[in-house]
């Protein structure tokens, strides 16, 4: 967070999901490298430790924070200083599959592109004759779209700068907002009419010159910011000085967008961040988390977007696999021209996935370094969910062969049924469903439950075993037939019960009949 003398204050998390709350005391340590006030934040999405921030000092800085915090003690040296725009550098936004790649907005009416690897300059676009307002990437990061002072929408190539579409936005002179719709492609702006009214509108990125949609919001002077989450196809939008949050549903057909509803409050905001997917609280149902600046006050609030559901159970129509901690992409391959979705993990396992990275920093080449190459295999590890073996036990006897463990699967057998039917007593009284005559029986012990299967009998290697397994069929057959009986026996009884039923009701329709003619 940034405080009012615009230095950057770090506030340490306890737990998972929990932050520290209350007032922060006097002496927590700050970042205090930049000369002006700082005009942006974005931490790194591939690595919890790294930051960026823009300033008034036509700088960007690079921060390692480590993991125990600034505790009582000031940051004032970066490991990495990025020079190269003439004013104030009033956005940054780092690529969301690359890895080291970062953009700046200036005042100076450029984006840059950096390569925070080696610190240096990739591209300058400059495109724009005034003033950007706004820049969001598309899912896999190949697009930017902007909107700029002259009130016009542009869809640009990331890597060369060249604009693909372009075209006037809102008709009103404050500024308009963008953010890309994930892959669908389509964006959402916020902006103002021609007569101060704010309005939403949805856009395709192939074509610019009118909007699939277009919508007047109310009259109020608060600049809207737009924030997407692809997961859930939600679009939230808070205004500038305003107490509410509006949110809204992205659809793939006309009318492309829908109204939900609001979160209102009597206090006005003068900002928000929003916490990372892998950081939300799945066992509440919290969708989306906004850490909400207030305006006529020192406090950041902590507003929580949960869906009620009963079921404690991990809700998989909510929280679909997410973008992971880990770059699909490295710098060098993105320059070279590919592109990659993002690598995506599941939050019922990997809710927690950390990438506390270690930094191989060298002052003397401004050279950094990301140590862990193996978190693509890490993550796409423990996104997995659990998985069942059903094989079976064996064992080598003393001839070093493998073996069946007999012995092994009888216990696991009887200790599974035996907690089954501590649970469930009823389950003894049902008898397990039978095979066909044809069939030679035989029985797996798996983890979880009793299956039973069907061989071929033309095999003489089962020939000695085949009177054992014979018996126990009839016993089944038996059992089935008795099941049979008591379920012909229950659908007799039922059929008489609707026969009965029907009967009363044609004598009730005689006798309402009787009661109208008397």
């Amino acid at each position: 967070m940034i405080d009012k003398t615009n230095k950057i204050q770090i506030v340490s998390s306890l737990k998972k999901c929990a932050f520290q709350t209350g007032r922060v005391d006097v002496t927590a340590g700050r970042v205090t490298g930049h000369h002006g006030p700082v005009l942006d934040l974005q931490w790194n999405p591939f690595n919890d430790n790294i930051i960026a921030s823009s300033s008034d000092d036509c700088t960007i800085k690079i921060w390692y924070i480590p993991d125990e915090g600034l505790k009582k003690s000031n940051m004032n040296q970066p490991i990495m200083d990025l020079s190269g725009h003439k004013r104030r550098v009033g956005y940054i936004m780092w690529h969301p599959t690359a890895e080291n790649i970062l953009f700046s907005v200036g005042f100076d009416y450029m984006i840059m592109v950096w390569n925070i690897g080696e610190g240096t300059l990739v591209n300058s676009i400059t495109c724009h004759p005034d003033t950007i307002h706004s820049l969001s990437f598309n899912r896999d990061g190949s697009l930017i779209a902007t909107t700029c002072k002259d009130k016009k929408l542009r869809v640009i190539d990331a890597r060369s700068g060249d604009v693909l579409q372009e075209g006037i936005c809102h008709q009103g002179s404050k500024a308009a907002k963008v953010v890309f719709l994930g892959d669908s492609g389509r964006l959402f702006t916020t902006g103002f009419s021609r007569f101060s009214d704010r309005q939403w509108s949805v856009w395709s990125q192939h074509n610019l010159q009118a909007p699939l949609r277009m919508e007047n919001i109310d009259s109020s002077s608060g600049v809207l910011f737009p924030f997407y989450d692809h997961d859930t196809k939600m679009v939230y939008v808070a205004g500038k000085g305003d107490g509410n949050i509006r949110y809204y549903e992205i659809v793939n057909e006309a009318p492309y967008c829908h109204y939900l509803n609001q979160f209102l409050t009597g206090f006005p905001q003068r900002g928000l961040g929003f916490m990372p997917k892998r950081g939300l609280d799945v066992s509440r149902c919290e969708v989306f988390r906004f850490y909400k600046l207030h305006a006529v006050k020192p406090l950041c609030e902590i507003i929580s977007m949960i869906v009620p559901r009963k079921s404690e159970q991990f809700q998989e129509d909510i929280f679909p696999d997410t973008a992971a901690p880990t770059p699909s992409l490295t710098a060098k391959e993105w320059l070279s021209g590919k592109n990659r979705n993002p690598i995506l993990i599941s939050l019922r396992t990997g809710a927690g996935a950390r990438t506390n990275k270690p930094v191989l920093y060298n002052p003397d080449r401004q050279y950094l370094v990301t140590a862990d190459r193996n978190n693509e295999r890490k993550f796409i590890f423990i996104s997995e969910g659990n998985k069942v073996d059903y094989r079976e036990l064996l064992h080598m006897n003393g001839n070093n062969n493998v073996v069946k463990d007999s012995q092994a699967l009888d216990k696991v057998n009887h200790n599974m049924v035996a907690s089954q039917t501590k649970k469930f007593p009823w389950s003894e009284e049902v008898p397990p469903c039978s095979a066909s005559e044809t069939g030679v029986v035989s029985r797996h012990v798996m983890p979880v439950a009793t299956f039973v299967t069907i061989q071929d009998n033309d095999s003489s290697s089962d020939h000695e075993d085949s009177s054992l397994e014979l018996s126990s069929s009839e016993e089944l057959l038996e059992a089935c037939k008795k099941l049979s009986s008591h379920v012909k026996d229950l659908k007799t009884k039922l059929q008489a019960k609707d026969e009965k039923i029907k009967e009363l009701e044609e004598k009730l329709h005689l006798l309402q009949k009787e009661k109208e003619k008397n």
